[in-house]
């Protein structure tokens, strides 16, 4: 392999880009985006609800395909968390038990509701040309409904859904109710705009992102409700007009946690896609921020540009001692759960390592080293976090881990997991759903989670959820810690 020697000053100015595609976006993030084809499906619109887990690049995703609509001349409407609250959600509606409540088709109009609402006000904007072809009723609508009080989107949803409440749930005779709630739930009051804003879609396309669905996530009634109306006004939405398109993202363990969603999946499948990363596609999204960093700086843009994706992490980190150039991509590959924003914090953190103690590229291995520790300690509490909702407490369970062998036969780790569930092992914040676990649920809500990797057949590799997506966990007879969490809960392998 033809080896690549980079100037010393590169040491100092080179950077990976940030863990998050929001402050990403303004710092070049287009320019060394891969391409992949899950991106490719959602750019064709032939995909619109797309699924992985955090960190794996759902956000970056999204905000590449929104600048290029940008660029292409669509309106482009972005909800963010701050659009959104469960918590607000969960104090100021009734619960479904309050009565004949069922949320779920509550949500789907309500979010409908707002999404057409916002796609009108995006078309009616002052300037905007709505003077033909249907814009002067939504132009009218606009302003008669919507001009003076100017609601925020997340008030504008609840404002839809208290109207539906107070159907449900008032003091009004049977047959005026299901008139009323039959209006309401079939959008009355805008369902004569839609042949308009066809028209107006004709020659204008409007693009809508959802994304961020997880963020303060509590796993509540209204949040579920919440998001699975978002999927099924999606799906309806996206069947009005094709140049209207509206996005949705959503982390695998949130969908798992809804069983409005996964049951009726079948529907969505089609319009689904999960996002999936490889070695060989993690080792090219480093070396086009490699390169992208360097020719930044004005330096070495040439030679970068001609060379291999390995040539590229070779020329910055070194492998270890008799080892071959992949030796180090190897090895802090293999301490990921394959999620992007694993392996750029981690390569971040060795170049900060590097940049204390040496002046020259390559990064030598014993930085990557020193980096690993906080690195390990850092993915354990997110990793622990994401699941916070299903699971909590999940971080005192990966604690029972520390210090003990890094692999298990099933009955040394059944008889572990058993003492886990029985409280023989004590753990904190896991009353909720520990005590109901048996030891096969236990094994395989670790093996979701990334802490445990499994062997399918004798003598061949763990593998990892990331690795592979359906496994029969009940035939494997031998588990292992993964690499990621071996420094933050002190595993060595075993020598001798």
């Amino acid at each position: 392999m033809a080896k690549l020697i980079l100037s010393p000053k590169i040491l100092n100015v080179l950077d990976f880009g940030t863990p998050s595609a929001e402050r990403d976006i303004s710092r070049g993030l287009e320019k060394y985006f891969v391409e992949s084809a899950a991106y490719q499906r959602l750019r064709s619109g032939a995909k619109t609800i797309l699924m992985g887990n955090r960190g794996a690049g759902k956000s970056a995703i999204f905000k590449v395909l929104a600048k290029r609509e940008r660029a292409a001349g669509s309106h482009v409407i972005e909800l963010s968390p701050e659009d959104y609250s469960y918590e607000l959600l969960s104090s100021t509606l009734a619960a479904e038990s309050a009565g004949s409540w069922v949320k779920q088709g509550a949500y789907a109009a309500a979010w409908k509701y707002l999404i057409y609402i916002l796609v009108m006000k995006e078309l009616a904007k002052k300037g905007m040309r709505l003077t033909k072809g249907g814009g002067r009723e939504i132009h009218r609508y606009i302003r008669d409904h919507h001009g003076a009080r100017q609601l925020g989107t997340l008030a504008l949803l609840v404002s839809y859904l208290k109207r539906l409440e107070a159907v449900k749930l008032g003091p009004i005779e049977a047959g005026l109710r299901t008139h009323e709630l039959d209006r309401l739930y079939k959008l009355e009051e805008i369902h004569d705009l839609l042949p308009s804003l066809c028209r107006v879609l004709d020659d204008q396309r409007v693009v809508i992102f959802v994304d961020e669905l997880d963020r303060g996530w509590d796993s509540s009634e209204d949040a579920k409700a919440f998001v699975s109306g978002l999927f099924q006004a999606c799906v309806s939405i996206n069947g009005l007009h094709p140049n209207m398109r509206v996005y949705v993202s959503l982390r695998q363990e949130l969908y798992d946690d809804i069983p409005a969603l996964y049951e009726d999946a079948q529907k969505h499948r089609d319009l689904m896609e999960k996002i999936s990363w490889t070695e060989e596609s993690l080792l090219e999204l480093i070396a086009k921020r490699i390169r992208y960093s360097a020719r930044e700086k004005g330096f070495e843009a040439d030679a970068l540009e001609r060379a291999e994706d390995r040539v590229c992490w070779s020329a910055v980190f070194a492998p270890p001692p008799g080892t071959s150039w992949d030796g180090s991509f190897a090895y802090m590959v293999d301490r990921t759960l394959y999620r992007p924003r694993e392996l750029i914090q981690f390569c971040s953190e060795a170049l900060e390592q590097a940049r204390e103690r040496t002046t020259r590229l390559p990064v030598p291995h014993s930085a990557i080293e020193r980096s690993e520790y906080g690195y390990s300690a850092e993915r354990a509490k997110d990793i622990a976090a994401e699941y916070r909702s299903q699971y909590p407490g999940l971080l005192s369970v990966f604690e029972v881990f520390r210090g003990r062998p890094p692999a298990f036969g099933r009955d040394e780790l059944e008889l572990l997991c058993l003492e886990l569930a029985c409280g023989d092992i004590p753990t904190r914040g896991t009353a909720s759903w520990l005590a109901s676990c048996d030891p096969d649920d236990l094994i395989e809500i670790l093996w979701r989670a990334g802490l445990l990797a499994a062997q399918p057949a004798p003598g061949g590799r763990f593998l990892g959820s990331h690795q592979v997506q359906h496994l029969n966990l009940g035939a494997v007879r031998r588990f292992r810690v993964h690499e990621m969490f071996h420094a933050s809960l002190g595993i060595a392998e075993r020598t001798g």
